[in-house]
């Protein structure tokens, strides 16, 4: 069994930043990729950043030179920076990851509320 846990988001105005993390639990054989997606009412789910192993983060243009993704490997955690955070960026925030126990698979955290205020 494998479990992802968010830290808590939050309110902010905009302008703000917002640091989330995502630690990974269990019965870990590996890790392939780590990451943060985000829903807004109304909206589909969107890739917002993704760390595979070894490699380098990949943003989606919406959140390019205002988020920093990173990894800690010994931790089995990634985090995400949001820096100059505007109303766009208001969503639940889940973690995704892709990890392999008996099989490979995706996993997702329970999704936390960033809220960004005008």
């Amino acid at each position: 069994q494998v479990q992802l846990a968010e830290s808590r988001g939050g309110l902010v105005q905009a302008g703000g930043s917002l640091r989330l993390s995502c630690a990974a639990s269990g019965s870990i054989s590996s890790i392939k990729s780590m990451g943060w997606y985000r829903q807004a009412p109304g909206k589909q789910r969107e890739l917002v950043a993704t760390i595979a192993f070894g490699g380098s983060p990949i943003y989606a243009d919406s959140v390019k030179g205002r988020f920093t993704a990173s990894r800690d490997n010994a931790k089995n955690t990634v985090y995400l920076q949001m820096n100059n955070l505007t109303p766009e960026d208001t969503a639940v925030y889940y973690c995704n990851a892709i990890i392999t126990t008996d099989s490979v698979r995706a996993y997702w955290g329970q999704g936390t509320q960033v809220t960004v205020s005008s």
